[in-house]
């Protein structure tokens, strides 16, 4: 059985974030770079979900980096996910950080049970991941100039307006575009 094309942009995805991981293991600067470019936002997520206040999230990040930097080398890839690796990784360093601030906020352990887990179960985990693929090889398909735009205005939440303003089109014809692109986009993932 073939896997389906985000499947192989998963498993491209895994593999090029292994790879960085090893050459940072090698002290090369460029690959600390890729995994940064491949991952903070993700990372960034974890730390401000667990930390709460952006000042800390952003003081945590600083400290996964240079983890990441001292400890690739303990990677192996042939014992899991790089994602997942990095994910746990940055959960105990943002854990470390909030308990040496002294911020615990805790009740007693019988409240436990009615606290709602509110966190997606794995299946669903897996489904969002698989959208993701499925969502970064449909906008791959695209014109190089609409894919962008597509990024920009939608992942990075510029306005179609300042959109315009960066590219030298008519806001009409910016407006246009990204209206097909999400077209085409939606036929992708039909």
């Amino acid at each position: 059985m073939s896997s389906s094309p985000p499947d192989q942009a998963l498993s491209l995805e895994r593999a090029a974030l292994s790879r960085a991981l090893g050459r940072v293991a090698l002290q090369d600067r460029d690959a600390l770079q890729e995994v940064y470019r491949r991952t903070s936002r993700k990372l960034f997520g974890i730390c401000l979900r667990i930390l709460g206040e952006r000042s800390e999230a952003e003081d945590a990040m600083q400290e996964v980096y240079l983890t990441i930097w001292r400890r690739a080398g303990s990677f192996d890839p042939a014992r899991g996910n790089p994602i997942s690796w990095l994910a746990a990784l940055t959960r105990n360093r943002a854990i470390d950080l909030l308990r040496r601030s002294g911020r615990r906020e805790s009740a007693p352990i019988e409240l436990a049970v009615d606290v709602a887990d509110e966190s997606p179960d794995a299946e669903t985990a897996l489904i969002e991941q698989g959208d993701e693929a499925r969502i970064t090889y449909c906008i791959e398909r695209l014109a190089k100039s609409d894919a962008a735009m597509i990024r920009t205005a939608f992942f990075e939440g510029t306005t179609y307006a300042d959109l315009a303003g960066r590219s030298d089109l008519p806001l009409g014809t910016v407006k246009s575009r990204i209206r097909r692109a999400l077209l085409k986009l939606r036929e992708c993932l039909g």
